[in-house]
C-alpha cells in the first residue's frame, strides 16, 4: 500500500471521482441532444439510438482490456491513457462531418471510459487501508446516481447557450486537468516481474463481448420471437456461445490470463460476480419504468422520466451510506439489505396495482437496493479477496458481469412484456421475474463471509505485504 496521508488520499479521491463522473455524465448529458443530432445528420430514430448503443459497446469491451493493462503496466499510465482516449473520442464526436464518424468517436469514448471505473477502484485498494475503503468506494459509486440526476440538467443548460457539439468539447479541458492531476497524484503500482500479456485471451473476449452485446441489441422487444429468427440476432449470439468455452480454455492455460480462473474459484469472489450480474439484471428494469408508467398512469413520456428521479436520488444518497456501513458492518450486512430491498420493491411493482402513490412507495426499496448493490460492497469484496496483481482485473470482472446482466435482463423484460402485447400486466409480470431473481440473490447472501472473516482476508492480501508492487 502506498504510504499516503489523509490529505493526499482526499486529493487523489477527487481526481478519481471527477474522472468517473466525466465518463458517467456522457451517457445522461447526451440525451437532450439526440433530436438535434438526428436533425443535423438526417437519420431515423433507430439509427440515433446507436449514439448510446455504440458507447455502451465500447465501454463493455474496454473494461476488461484496460483493467488488465493497469495490472500489467501500472495504474497511473493506464488511467491517463483512458482519460486521453475519452477526450480524443469527445473531440472526434464534436468535429464529426458524418454520423459514421460520430459513432467512431462515441466508440472511442466508451472504450476509454470502460477502464476509468475499474482502475479508479483498484487505486483505492492500493492507497486506502481496509477500514477506509468502503467510504471511498461509496463516494465513487455515488457518481452514477449523481450523473443521471445532473446530466440532463447540464445538457439542457449547454443547449440553451450553445450547439450540441459543446456537450463534447467541454470534456477536453476537464480531461486535461485530470491528466495533470493523475500524473501528480496517482501511484503507479505494477508487478516487478512482468509476465507475457494474454493477447489471445484478450482478442477472444473482445470478439465474444462485441458479438453478445450486438446480438442482444438487435432484439426487437415488440417482436422478440420474430427477431430471434433473424441472422442479425442469432448469428452474433451463436458466435458468442461458441467462443465462451474457447475463451475459458485459453485462460486456463495462459501464464497471466485476462480474466483469471482464480477470480471464480474463490467462493467469495464467485458470489461477488454472481451478485454483480444479478444487480445488472435488476437494474435493467429501471430502464423500462417510464414505459410502465405511461401504460399504467397515462402520463406523458417526459413526466414518466421525471417520476423516475426519486429512484436516482435515492441511489445517489444511498451509495455513500452503503460505503459507510461497509466500514462498520462489512459487505455481507450491506448486500443482504440490498438484495432484500430489491426483492421487496420489484415484487411489489409486479403484484400491487400501479398508482402514483404505490409507485413512489416501491421506488424507495428499489433505489436502496440498487445503491447497495451497484456501489461499493461488491468492489470491497474483490479488493479484500484479490491479490494486488489482480486488483484491476477483479474490478473489471464486476463491471463486465454487471453489464452482461443488464443486457440479458433488458432483453428478458422486453420479451415478457411483449408476450402480453406491452400491457400493464405484461410489464408487471416482467418486474415480478426481476423480483424473484433478487429474492434468490438474497438467499445466496448467507453464503458470504462474516465481517471477521472478511477483515482477515483483507489483511492477508494487504498491499503492505506485497513487496512486488513498487511504486514508480
Amino acid at each position: 500500500m502506498q504510504n499516503l496521508d489523509n490529505r493526499s488520499r482526499n486529493r487523489l479521491l477527487v481526481v478519481l471521482f471527477v474522472g468517473v463522473l466525466m465518463g458517467a455524465l456522457d451517457i445522461a448529458i447526451t440525451a437532450p441532444a439526440l433530436s438535434l443530432i438526428q436533425a443535423d445528420f438526417g437519420i431515423n430514430e433507430r439509427a440515433v439510438s446507436w449514439v448510446f448503443t455504440i458507447y455502451a459497446l465500447g465501454n463493455l469491451v474496454g473494461t476488461p482490456f484496460m483493467a488488465k493493462l493497469s495490472d500489467v503496466f501500472g495504474r497511473r499510465s493506464i488511467y491517463v491513457l483512458d482519460v486521453v482516449l475519452f477526450a480524443t473520442g469527445s473531440l472526434i464526436v464534436a468535429l464529426s462531418p458524418s454520423f459514421a464518424v460520430l459513432l467512431v468517436g462515441r466508440a472511442i469514448q466508451g472504450f476509454g471510459a470502460g477502464g476509468i471505473f475499474p482502475v479508479a477502484s483498484a487505486v483505492i485498494g492500493d492507497t486506502f487501508p481496509p477500514e477506509k475503503r468502503g467510504g471511498a468506494l461509496g463516494m465513487i459509486g455515488a457518481v452514477f446516481g449523481l450523473a443521471f440526476l445532473i446530466g440532463p440538467i447540464i445538457g439542457g443548460v449547454v443547449l440553451l447557450i450553445a450547439t450540441w457539439h459543446w456537450l463534447f468539447l467541454i470534456n477536453i479541458p476537464i480531461a486535461a486537468a485530470l491528466v495533470i492531476g493523475a500524473l501528480r497524484l496517482l501511484p503507479n503500482t505494477r508487478p516487478e516481474h512482468r509476465r507475457p500479456f494474454d493477447w489471445p485471451g484478450m482478442a477472444v473476449i473482445l470478439v465474444l463481448l462485441t458479438a453478445l452485446s450486438f446480438g442482444i441489441s438487435q432484439i426487437d422487444v415488440n417482436n422478440v420471437v420474430g427477431s430471434l429468427g433473424t441472422v442479425q440476432v442469432w448469428g452474433p449470439l451463436l458466435l458468442a456461445i461458441v467462443l465462451m468455452p474457447v475463451f475459458w480454455w485459453i485462460e486456463t492455460r495462459a501464464e497471466d490470463p485476462v480474466l483469471s480462473p482464480d477470480l471464480f474459484r474463490s467462493r467469495q469472489m464467485g458470489l461477488a460476480n454472481l451478485f454483480s450480474g444479478g444487480a445488472g439484471f435488476a437494474e435493467s428494469g429501471v430502464s423500462f419504468v417510464p414505459v410502465l408508467l405511461v401504460a399504467a398512469l397515462g402520463v406523458t413520456a417526459y413526466m414518466s422520466s421525471i417520476m423516475l428521479l426519486p429512484v436516482v436520488l435515492i441511489m445517489a444518497v444511498g451509495s455513500p451510506l452503503a460505503g459507510q456501513l461497509l466500514d462498520r458492518r462489512g459487505s455481507r450486512f450491506v448486500i443482504t439489505i440490498g438484495t432484500a430491498s430489491l426483492a421487496i420493491g420489484l415484487i411489489a411493482v409486479g403484484l400491487v396495482p400501479i398508482s402514483t402513490v404505490t409507485f413512489y412507495i416501491t421506488a424507495i426499496p428499489v433505489g436502496i437496493g440498487l445503491a447497495f448493490m451497484l456501489g461499493a460492497p461488491l468492489r470491497y469484496i474483490m479488493l479484500s479477496e484479490a491479490s494486488p496483481s489482480q486488483r484491476a482485473a477483479a474490478q473489471g470482472s464486476l463491471a463486465l458481469f454487471t453489464r452482461v446482466g443488464y443486457l440479458v435482463g433488458a432483453a428478458l423484460v422486453g420479451a415478457i412484456a411483449a408476450s402480453d402485447n406491452g400491457s400493464v400486466q405484461g410489464w408487471q409480470q416482467a418486474f415480478l421475474v426481476l423480483g424473484l431473481v433478487s429474492l434468490a440473490l438474497f438467499v445466496a447472501t448467507f453464503a458470504l463471509k462474516r465481517r471477521p472473516e472478511e477483515l482477515a482476508a483483507a489483511q492477508r492480501n494487504h498491499p503492505q505485504a506485497a513487496g512486488n508492487q513498487p511504486a514508480s
